[in-house]
């Protein structure tokens, strides 16, 4: 049986950078849940379909090859901010779940990072995280991050996307966004990524070897 790593928190608070450093520690497989709705709205928007038709955007969303998630094209922020409309429709869900959950059966391991894993896709998972931050924390790591990368960016604009995006995924219906009741909570608001890690390990390691 595959061994799951359950990765659930809001935007920026670091458990992508997490989940990909804990994927290559254990030599898992890893799979950044969001890019799935990111893929779906970049097919949606390449084939100049709309963004609030349930149907097609199921459609699509049994389409996506989570083989082609290219991080780099998907993280765009117009195709960030299509995904968010079409992540609270139950039938692109379902079928997005159905592929995530397919994804996390892969041996000898997986680690997802998502907003619903260790709720939704994966409640059997062994270890599920909560990695959260402050939202003011988030809105200047996305600033830095964007800064870094040779982008413009305004720190007042990002903070109330942040918070946007907050209210969105923690109010929609279908799967909100909430730690798992057997969840760890780690909180990176003062906390450096190798900080996390290392916390992430013990709780990982503590499960894998039990003795």
């Amino acid at each position: 049986m595959s061994f799951i790593i359950a990765i659930d928190g809001p935007a920026a608070a670091g458990k992508g950078t997490l989940s990909r450093r804990i994927a290559e520690t254990y030599g898992f497989h890893h799979l950044d849940t969001g890019l799935t709705y990111r893929a779906t709205a970049k097919a949606l928007l390449d084939a100049g379909l709309p963004l609030d038709d349930e149907e097609v955007a199921a459609t699509m969303a049994h389409e996506v090859d989570l083989a082609g998630l290219d991080r780099s094209v998907l993280a765009q922020h117009h195709i960030g901010e299509a995904a968010s409309k079409i992540a609270v429709m139950p039938l692109v869900r379902r079928a997005l779940v159905e592929a995530q959950r397919l994804f996390s059966s892969r041996e000898p391991g997986t680690v997802l990072d998502g907003r619903d894993i260790g709720t939704v896709v994966c409640p059997q998972a062994q270890v599920k995280l909560y990695v959260t931050a402050s939202p003011d924390v988030r809105a200047r790591r996305r600033h830095d991050e964007i800064i870094a990368n040779g982008g413009s960016a305004n720190y007042a604009a990002i903070f109330e996307d942040v918070k946007k995006r907050d209210e969105r995924d923690m109010g929609r219906a279908d799967s909100p966004l909430k730690p798992a009741d057997d969840a760890h909570l780690l909180d990176t608001s003062e906390m450096s990524i190798e900080a996390a890690f290392q916390a992430a390990k013990i709780l990982i390691d503590a499960v894998l070897n039990p003795n």
